[in-house]
């Protein structure tokens, strides 16, 4: 008669089941350098990546079934579109942009060039009506100018919130973008005291942008020197094609900047209070 494999310990499951959600290359990490940390943490991340067929599983005994291959497909990268118990932010704000388009879009408006009067009905940050109306602050970061703007920002969205939601949580990360988002939508008025009828998500995008920053420069995300150097260099790259890039066409870079200010400089760091480091 066979012994049945032994039970990981208690240390051991914690760490499995919070290592589920880790990227590959953090996995890595922790795996080349487990010596760092306490032994629970190095087996997860081995266990993990064996789970994932990315380095080889023990062989089996003689005579025991083999293990069925690990899942494999478009599953990880869809994660960001699929709510769960643990990741619902990013999902949540993604059908929330993509429902007011789709009612708009239902109720008459044009799909790909709204008019401004479209906007304004649909709750548009309006220089003349806002002040009196504060809720728009809020609600144009849900409407967009159109299918392309709409994809632009919801590209960008699902990108950075697979990346963020994973490491300071749902909360935090649903907080930081929205108060971003009307924090551009303030620096918007301030900046536009001429007139402005403006739309979009880019404030908010922009604020994870920031606290994407704060977290590399924060050392909360586990990455070895050379990589960290190249993340940090990859986010201040795009921040600032996209800031030049708006500095010619109908581009609010009022609204990115006022986003990534709150982002970098208070909703960020706010957001990282308590968050551990995941191992450093």
């Amino acid at each position: 008669m066979e012994d049945a494999p032994a039970a990981p310990d208690a240390g051991t499951a914690r760490a499995l089941a919070h290592f589920a959600e880790r990227p590959d290359a953090e996995l890595f990490y922790l795996a080349q350098h487990a010596a760092r940390y306490p032994p629970a943490v190095g087996a997860a991340a081995v266990a993990e990546l064996q789970r994932r067929a990315l380095v080889p599983a023990p062989a089996a005994p003689a005579g025991a079934p083999a293990a069925p291959p690990a899942p494999a497909g478009w599953g990880p990268a869809l994660r960001g579109l699929l709510p769960s118990r643990r990741f619902w932010a990013t999902p949540l704000l993604l059908a929330l942009n993509l429902l007011v388009w789709v009612a708009m879009t239902a109720s008459g408006v044009s799909a790909t060039d709204p008019t401004g009067h479209d906007l304004v009905r649909w709750g548009s940050n309006v220089s003349s009506l806002t002040p009196a109306q504060p809720w728009r602050l809020l609600t144009s970061v849900f409407v967009h100018g159109g299918a392309t703007h709409l994809l632009l920002n919801a590209l960008s969205l699902w990108l950075l919130g697979v990346l963020l939601e994973a490491r300071v949580g749902a909360a935090r990360l649903l907080a930081v973008y929205l108060a971003s988002g009307v924090a551009g939508s303030l620096a918007t008025l301030w900046y536009h005291s001429s007139g402005i009828n403006s739309v979009g998500a880019s404030g908010a995008i922009f604020g994870l942008y920031g606290l994407l920053l704060i977290l590399l420069i924060s050392k909360k995300i586990v990455l070895d020197k050379f990589d960290r150097r190249a993340m940090l260099g990859l986010v201040l790259y795009l921040v600032l094609s996209n800031l030049i890039a708006g500095l010619s066409g109908n581009v609010d870079n009022a609204a990115h900047l006022g986003g990534l200010l709150l982002g970098a400089l208070v909703a960020g760091p706010l957001a990282l209070v308590g968050l551990r480091p995941v191992a450093e």
